[in-house]
């Protein structure tokens, strides 16, 4: 096996290497790290061809040869390189903290054990306090955010959840999504079992707070880095509307209103801090 050359372009490299395919003769292509690529010859009976055929392809990597050669050889060829998109894993770390993930996961395997015959018993572990003792079952005023009943309705929470709390957790930290995450999913889920009773669950109302909490930062402190697109405030704002208009969908409309209320009462509030922190280093 011979080294020929180092080149920084994959895909050029691969048009030569089809080609000289065409001719019968195998050049195989490694990664040398730092976006170099190295093509070895592996019969050396073929060396001073290849070394002339090169020349002539440093002259001129465009001719038409080459890319008729690569038209040719794609479906035959063995890919001796990947180009490897980033996995889903990779592309949700990129966007969220462990407490978004963590509860997400969370989320996905109590929705799992309600589909495998767990139903009842799932929710009657995680509900809203609603019998006598069960509020000092501490567990139970933000368990029931936990709780999902159809892939629509997981779907839809966890993707605003990953959109919105991975940014409040990039940006202030865990600690900071844990207290909106725990004092939302107290205060909506009391919301809702005020008006309907404890047959409710899901993240809408912690995902309403989140709405409330990035809306008031970026009106009133939009140096903190945070902030929502206006548009997406008008969609929640006319989804919310709509929950309480339209007849035909069980939606936690009280969870909702309740949570966007405890969100823009916390941005308002962490909005004020920062605002008093700022002017007095600023003094």
């Amino acid at each position: 096996m011979i080294r020929l050359i180092t080149l920084n372009n994959p895909r050029m490299a691969q048009a030569f290497i089809d080609y000289m395919a065409s001719r019968q003769i195998e050049i195989r292509m490694t990664s040398e790290g730092s976006g170099q690529f190295t093509l070895w010859l592996m019969e050396d009976e073929h060396q001073l061809e290849v070394e002339h055929e090169i020349e002539l392809f440093l002259a001129n990597p465009n001719d038409g040869k080459y890319q008729a050669a690569s038209w040719d050889m794609a479906e035959s060829r063995k890919p001796q390189f990947r180009y490897h998109s980033p996995s889903m894993m990779a592309m949700l770390k990129a966007k969220a903290g462990q407490l978004t993930l963590s509860i997400m996961m969370v989320c996905v395997a109590i929705f799992a054990l309600q589909q495998i015959g767990m139903s009842d018993a799932v929710f009657s572990a995680l509900h809203f306090p609603a019998e006598s003792g069960q509020q000092w079952q501490l567990w139970r005023w933000v368990s029931h955010a936990l709780l999902h009943f159809s892939v629509l309705h997981i779907v839809f929470n966890l993707l605003w959840w990953w959109q919105f709390g991975g940014d409040i957790e990039k940006r202030l930290g865990s600690f900071k999504l844990l207290q909106i995450f725990l004092v939302s999913s107290a205060f909506s889920g009391a919301g809702q079992y005020w008006v309907e009773g404890a047959n409710f669950g899901g993240l809408s109302g912690v995902v309403y707070a989140l709405v409330g909490y990035l809306w008031m930062l970026g009106w009133r402190a939009p140096q903190m880095g945070l902030g929502i697109q206006k548009p997406l405030v008008v969609f929640m704002l006319v989804w919310l509307v709509l929950g309480f208009v339209q007849p035909f969908m069980a939606i936690a409309n009280s969870a909702h209103l309740a949570g966007l209320v405890v969100g823009v009462l916390l941005g308002l509030n962490d909005a004020s801090r920062y605002s008093l922190k700022k002017q007095k280093n600023g003094s």
